[in-house]
């Protein structure tokens, strides 16, 4: 008995903290999406029961169908350009050169910086009066406050964000990687190309599916950025499930608790999801 109550002793802490950081604002979401709250309800208690109302409600509203297509947008394009960067950057950081360690810790800025920072930096340099993009293009495109730009916009910034993630984990990844399978491929008479295709990329999947594992989680729950350039809008042609959530819950005078719980639950479900997916192909590997 006494190595299982150690045992117990140290995953207590561990256990506790999931229980009062995750277990219970979890609960407490999907509670919010099947009751009726409003502000004096919130405060004081007593909602009603409505059961599947609010998710009803919300699927319904004619804002789902554009925030779920902005959604997978803004998330798809994301995790195609920051893992595409970010490999051929580690690939490009993996030869040992001179100022190569500098230049690699120089790429991590744009991760390290607040959001707030980098949000405010990409309205100020997609500004249509002022910008700095619109001054070197020599034209004048309305990136934050036009329709056909609005999404495209968050989008560049959220990829100059997350390009030095996937850099870092890819780069860890390579280094892991045997000199002795190169130097097999090498003798084997295999090209540069040939290496990469039937030699780093396979090795490197483990790697590459966790990058993008976690690239969607994080792009599929990115509220500041999006909020901060365009607020979702202008028509909500930049609206997300995060951003709508939001906006529904805090955005407006009369706020919407259930909705707003509902549509946080569906980016929940979907992430879950995408880690189950990630599970069983591990399992079968």
């Amino acid at each position: 008995m006494r190595p299982r109550l150690a045992a117990w002793a140290f995953a207590a802490p561990l256990v506790a903290y999931l229980l009062v950081c995750y277990a219970y604002p979890l609960y407490t979401n999907v509670n919010l999406s099947v009751r009726g709250y409003t502000v004096r309800t919130f405060v004081h208690g007593g909602a009603p029961f409505v059961g599947f109302e609010n998710y009803a409600a919300v699927l319904a509203d004619p804002t789902f169908q554009k925030a779920v297509v902005n959604t997978v947008l803004f998330t798809a394009v994301s995790l195609v350009f920051q893992y595409t960067i970010g490999f051929a950057l580690a690939v490009f950081f993996a030869r040992d050169f001179p100022l190569s360690a500098t230049l690699r810790a120089l790429f991590l800025v744009p991760w390290l910086l607040p959001l707030i920072v980098s949000a405010s930096t990409w309205a100020w340099l997609l500004n249509s009066e002022s910008g700095l993009i619109n001054a070197l293009l020599g034209t004048k495109i309305h990136w934050l406050t036009s329709p056909e730009w609005s999404l495209v916009s968050v989008t560049i910034a959220n990829i100059w964000i997350g390009v030095p993630f996937n850099l870092v984990v890819l780069y860890s990844g390579l280094r892991t990687i045997p000199p002795e399978v190169y130097e097999a491929s090498s003798l084997d008479g295999a090209s540069g190309w040939q290496t990469f295709r039937h030699v780093t990329f396979p090795m490197l999947r483990p790697v590459s599916a966790i990058t993008l594992l976690l690239g969607l989680v994080y792009t599929l729950k990115v509220f500041d950025l999006i909020w901060i350039m365009t607020r979702g809008g202008p028509s909500g042609s930049s609206t997300t499930l995060a951003t709508w959530s939001y906006e529904l819950g805090f955005g407006s005078m009369l706020p919407r608790f259930g909705p707003s719980a509902a549509v946080g639950n569906v980016l929940i479900l979907v992430s879950l999801v995408a880690g189950l997916l990630y599970i069983r192909a591990q399992e079968r590997a």
